[in-house]
């Protein structure tokens, strides 16, 4: 039973994957800080964040569905980022595959919550 945001898969997933790339950009040249390490760092957070406050809107379904829809725009952001570090070559090929496949689940699941969310 879903009581709270926390017991969202997606919400969880999402989670998980900003604190990875945190961690990831923790190695990032330090003139990176300002600007990719920020950015993806920021975008990732979003994911969740915006997750986060749809659910807090849930009530009105087209309210939570709207959110859903941002969060998967700031993954589609969060994998451009991930794409500039992985051509800057500050993560491994491995690395961003790994990230890359991890955003490609979220983003399945976040769609597949949105064509299903139905508000009581």
């Amino acid at each position: 039973m879903i009581k709270t945001v926390f017991d969202l898969e997606v919400f969880n997933l999402s989670y998980k994957i900003a604190m990875d790339i945190f961690q990831m950009t923790r190695n990032f040249p330090k003139e990176e800080r300002y600007s990719l390490t920020d950015q993806i760092v920021r975008s990732s957070r979003s994911v969740s964040a915006t997750i986060a406050e749809g659910w807090g809107r849930r009530i009105y379904e087209n309210e939570f569905k709207k959110y859903l829809i941002y969060a998967m725009g700031s993954l589609e952001e969060t994998k451009v980022w991930l794409y500039f570090s992985k051509d800057c070559s500050y993560i491994s090929v491995e690395k961003f595959s790994e990230l890359e496949k991890n955003l490609d689940e979220l983003g399945a699941k976040i769609y597949k919550l949105y064509e299903n969310w139905k508000t009581l």
